[in-house]
């Protein structure tokens, strides 16, 4: 065991590329942690603003609406500029965006700033992906769930520092404090994460290009994974952008708590990362993916029927483990796009299945405000296990080609 950790810690230190891989996923910790720590602050932001559960729910989902709509453009972009410098200017988008959102003075303008970090989410998500599997072409899926494990362990210190603030200086500190770090953090990119070679632009009739994209989307492979995926990130969605709210306003434990409770999802989703990833060599990805599911199926449904800070717990961190989908997926994807067509194919498809994605906190929201909280993650847990289903259809690459 020991032997294979080292093996693998060494593939990924080679050749000069470690520290780009550490910022690269230094970088994603940010920004994932900084989306997922204003579910954290809704509680504030309503009080401040004077808005409701579905008025909050729609900020969520313009964010990530925005992340969606961002993806195909920085998939484009990342072909006639090259990764690198895409993935340089989401840092500087979100630096930016983040100071602004601390600052805003009325919840349009929170709205609009909202919406940019969208724009920086955007442009990181696919070029990381499409980066990482040019720097390590012979072990991308290990560099890949190593990479969102990190995001997630973000995802689960943040929001607990973050709750810890609010209670005494309010929700505008703790954005305010990313600043400095992503400011850092884009220095540092700027530094030591390569240039990576762009793809080769053939002279080719827009028309041309676009059947070229639709016909690498349409794969079989394709189509399955992305689906399940699609409702896999509904389901995410939904549940991230309420679960803390959820939990003080229903289960009636206090922020600081639930902030904890709200973190254990992520760190349990972060050995679900790194285990799946590895676990694909030895299992394949059908039956991983499946398993990944279905292992959150009946804790998310029985959620609702839960009291007591431990059982609540215990049944959050089985939650979390859906999470492993999300590296095994992004790697089954992307090799299965012809590499012609990568860049702009896998942009087009984030761009798609997170707009559908980003519904899922207006739907949890609207349910909330109409007293079916618990009906609304009791419904996500049922689409959770149509994920199940639909990735036991799944063919391994092999069978595809």
């Amino acid at each position: 065991m020991r032997e294979h950790v080292e093996r693998t810690v060494a593939s990924l230190r080679g050749d000069g590329r470690g520290w780009a891989l550490v910022v690269i996923a230094l970088g994603w910790l940010l920004i994932l942690g900084t989306r997922i720590t204003i579910p954290v602050l809704l509680p504030g932001i309503k009080t401040t603003f004077d808005i409701d559960n579905a008025t909050a729910g729609f900020t969520i989902t313009v964010i990530w609406a925005v992340y969606g709509l961002s993806q195909f453009p920085a998939g484009l972009l990342s072909n006639r500029i090259g990764d690198r410098k895409v993935l340089i200017a989401s840092l500087v988008v979100m630096t930016a965006s983040v100071g602004a959102l601390a600052a805003a003075p009325v919840f349009f303008v929170f709205l609009g700033m909202a919406a940019l970090v969208g724009v920086g989410n955007g442009l990181y998500g696919p070029t990381r992906g499409t980066l990482l599997s040019s720097l390590y072409p012979e072990n991308d899926s290990t560099a890949i769930g190593f990479t969102l494990a990190v995001g997630s362990l973000g995802a689960a210190a943040l929001p607990i520092l973050a709750g810890t603030i609010v209670t005494r200086f309010g929700w505008r500190v703790p954005i305010a404090g990313a600043v400095p770090i992503f400011l850092l953090t884009t220095v540092m990119a700027w530094r030591v994460i390569p240039s990576t070679a762009i793809p080769d632009a053939t002279e080719a009739s827009s028309r041309r290009r676009l059947r070229s994209l639709l016909s690498a989307v349409g794969r079989r492979p394709v189509l399955l994974s992305v689906g399940g995926k699609t409702i896999r990130v509904f389901v995410f969605q939904g549940l991230s952008a309420f679960l803390p709210t959820y939990l003080i306003t229903v289960k009636g434990i206090d922020e600081v708590t639930a902030s904890v409770l709200f973190a254990a999802l992520f760190v349990s989703g972060a050995v679900a990362q790194i285990g799946g990833g590895r676990a694909v060599g030895r299992y394949g990805n059908r039956f991983v993916l499946v398993a990944l599911a279905g292992a959150s199926v009946l804790p998310l449904l029985s959620l609702p029927f839960v009291s007591g800070v431990v059982p609540i717990a215990i049944v959050i961190v089985l939650i979390g483990v859906q999470l492993g989908i999300a590296p095994v997926t992004n790697t089954y994807i992307i090799n299965a796009l012809p590499p012609a067509n990568r860049n702009g194919a896998w942009g087009l498809l984030r761009t798609g299945y997170f707009l559908v994605a980003s519904t899922g906190s207006v739907f949890v929201g609207v349910l909330a405000d109409a007293g079916y909280f618990d009906g609304a993650l009791m419904t996500l847990g049922g689409l959770l296990a149509v994920v199940a289903v639909i990735f036991t259809f799944l063919p391994e690459l092999s069978e595809s080609r």
